[in-house]
């Protein structure tokens, strides 16, 4: 009889052999859940879902966007798991509960999920925006609640224009590890800094929408991913040995995200790194360790990766380091390693030319954005490519040459910015 498949599987790649001297590890750890032993991990999650729709004024210009929200937010209604506790927010200068009318969360039970769509049919359009605060209502409502994964969906249209940056980060830091939130932009005024600093604190994903006529299809898989999710809360525990300091570690695929000063020290040798809540999916982390220099010909354990939830052990890897004077060995880049190191400098390469950009400084966005041309060509990050092409003039892309356009249309630039921080995985054939 064969083995069932592992519910979680866990992969080091990695160039292990260090020259004489050498004291930095890298290695790139690839987590895989999947099999029919995934949902015996633990059985199906308790979930809730909290829905934020932005529904300030310009959500009417044009109409379309405010009629197709509602869509996108009937959808995911419908998408709810049967007794899934779930709630609907209206985004403002302030924020409103659409359904229930309190500020806590109903079972999706059908009577709840008619009564929820009608409501939100008859939201109007009015007010302004302070994103703030419809998170600040939204762990309002999660709190106290016993579902394992909460989740949440926020839709706006336009900036954070009714309170401050540090205002919403104080939010932010009352809202981590509370909940996950997918933040989306629709239209052409959102602005990409700020859907990315929401996912990112709170451990989701950032995207625009530049039609609205896509939000039901965005909101359905957002909903979908959410009610899928079979593990609640996983960590990545790193232990390293004595001696031994941890660089970084940052989430390499499917998006960049530097979890490094997220860790949650277990002992002076162990620290855990949040990941959230896990599907049947796969994801990449890059690790880095400065070690103890070895002698020639010594191997040591770097680091030992674990992805736990709880007291239970998912998944665990090695990731060792070998000293040699053999050249041809300790020069070898390990091909998936410099293909995220790659990745990370494209989404800085980017982020950093826009905001040079939008400053005014021609010289620095010109360098910015033109390395940023020759890492997405060198990559093969062609969707990248082509959002930078809608930003800049390409005249070679492998030596990184261009000129910034005179004209750019605002939300070309805030796609490209949002964007910035999603991965593609190296191909198999280029691993060697």
């Amino acid at each position: 009889m064969s083995e069932p498949a592992a519910a979680f599987t866990a992969e080091v790649y990695q160039n292990q052999y260090l020259p004489a001297g050498g004291d930095v590890v890298d290695a790139v750890i690839t987590v895989t859940a999947s099999g029919a032993g995934l949902r015996d991990v633990g059985g199906t999650p308790s979930a809730a879902e909290v829905i934020m729709i932005d529904c300030s004024g310009s959500m009417a210009n044009p109409p379309t966007k405010l009629s197709e929200a509602k869509k996108a937010c009937a959808t995911a209604i419908d998408s709810l798991r049967d007794g899934v506790s779930f709630a609907i927010i209206a985004g403002r200068h302030d924020a409103q509960m659409v359904f229930p009318l309190v500020a806590t969360l109903a079972p999706a039970t059908p009577a709840n999920k008619a009564a929820a769509k009608a409501a939100v049919q008859n939201l109007l359009a009015a007010g302004g925006t302070a994103i703030g605060q419809w998170l600040s209502l939204a762990n309002t409502v999660f709190a106290g609640h016993p579902a394992e994964v909460k989740h949440a969906i926020m839709l706006t249209d336009g900036r954070n224009q009714h309170e401050t940056a540090e205002q919403l980060a104080a939010t932010l830091r009352n809202c981590e590890r509370r909940f996950i939130c997918d933040s989306r932009g629709v239209g052409a005024d959102w602005v990409a800094s700020e859907l990315r600093t929401v996912a990112s604190t709170l451990l989701g994903t950032a995207d625009g929408l530049e039609d609205p006529r896509e939000l039901p299809a965005a909101f359905r898989a957002m909903t979908e991913a959410a009610m899928g999710k079979a593990v609640a809360e996983a960590t990545l525990r790193v232990w390293t040995p004595a001696g031994a300091t941890v660089r970084f570690v940052k989430q390499a695929f499917p998006q960049v995200e530097d979890l490094t000063p997220r860790r949650t020290q277990v002992s002076a040798r162990i620290g855990d790194y949040p990941t959230g809540a896990w599907g049947a999916e796969s994801r990449d982390y890059h690790l880095s360790v400065q070690v103890q220099p070895g002698t020639v010909g010594e191997e040591v354990l770097a680091a030992r990766v674990s992805l736990v939830t709880g007291d239970s052990v998912l998944a665990q890897s090695l990731v060792l380091a070998t000293w040699t004077d053999d050249t041809a060995l300790s020069t070898k880049i390990n091909q998936r390693v410099a293909h995220y190191t790659g990745q990370a400098e494209l989404a800085s390469a980017i982020q950093e030319g826009l905001a040079a950009r939008d400053a005014g400084d021609v010289e620095t966005a010109t360098s910015k954005l033109g390395r940023a041309v020759q890492l997405a060509e060198e990559s093969g990050h062609s969707d990248t490519a082509k959002l930078l092409g809608r930003v800049v003039e390409v005249i070679d892309a492998p030596s990184g040459t261009i000129r910034l356009k005179p004209k750019v249309a605002g939300v070309d630039a805030e796609l490209a910015n949002v964007r910035s921080v999603k991965t593609i995985r190296v191909k198999k054939s280029e691993e060697g």
